[in-house]
């Protein structure tokens, strides 16, 4: 097994948004019997999971992570609540993002940059969230998943997303993901495609 750490690049949630997603998250906590709720400062949309990296090779990616300050602000919409996994006993429940072609385009530069790094393209399509709770440590109940599918339906927010960030993930810590580097997005001459 490698010892090194794991990574990921992502987009931050802002302050206002952390603050509502953990209300929904203290609901919730009463009503489904998830093991793992992230701490709201680990909150994220993740563009990237790069898994275990040597840190040798940190600076290289820094650089090329830095090429996507040429795309612009992206105002995102979240909202309503999703789930991967059995609808029964999903293991992950998730506030969901609505993804937009500009999302779409970071989220594929970033793909294509980390490809020319050697790391491996993602092969599923690309359901951007923001993860609530893992891990469902209860009876299988279809029932309670749709009732709170149905009660945060129509919760919605905005998002402006301003900066990409690469994380580093500590496990046994909290909040578990640390800023390695930020990178704000300004636009510029290769910024998103229209």
């Amino acid at each position: 097994m490698n010892s090194f750490p794991h990574y990921f690049i992502g987009i931050p949630v802002s302050q206002p948004l952390q603050n509502a997603l953990s209300s929904w998250q203290d609901d919730l906590k009463n009503r489904l019997p998830y093991k793992q709720w992230p701490n709201k400062h680990d909150l994220h949309i993740t563009l990237k999971f790069l898994g275990p990296v040597d840190e040798r090779n940190i600076q290289s990616i820094k650089e090329i992570v830095k090429k996507l300050e040429d795309f612009e602000e992206i105002l995102l919409e979240v909202g309503g609540i999703g789930t991967f996994g059995n609808p029964k006993r999903p293991r992950v429940l998730w506030a969901g993002v609505k993804k937009n072609s500009e999302l779409a385009s970071l989220q594929a530069k970033t793909e294509t940059y980390m490809a020319a790094c050697g790391f491996q393209k993602e092969q599923r399509d690309y359901h951007p969230h923001i993860t609530l709770a893992k891990k469902w440590d209860g009876s299988a109940d279809k029932g309670i998943i749709a009732n709170v599918k149905e009660k945060y339906q129509a919760k919605k927010y905005q998002l402006i997303a301003g900066e990409v960030v690469l994380y580093q993930i500590f496990p046994k810590q909290t909040p578990k993901y640390k800023v390695i580097s930020s990178y704000g997005l300004r636009g510029g001459a290769d910024g998103a495609a229209d």
